[in-house]
């Protein structure tokens, strides 16, 4: 395997980190911890996509 592929198969499995971060949701850590162990999984992906693509609630006084 490539350097190339390997480093887009690594994007692809820190895409709910990627996309949790720049966001600045509440619970990023969350993300990127389920992210790292068990992103492997494809049920543990799944989550933690879902965890960072969902609508942040607004804060009082925001």
């Amino acid at each position: 395997m490539s350097v190339r592929m390997a480093l887009i198969v690594l994007a692809l499995y820190f895409v709910p980190t990627i996309i949790a971060i720049p966001r600045n949701i509440p619970n990023r850590g969350s993300v990127v911890v389920i992210n790292i162990f068990l992103g492997w999984t494809v049920i543990g992906w799944v989550i933690a996509l879902a965890m960072a693509a969902r609508s942040a609630t607004p804060h009082p006084g925001n």
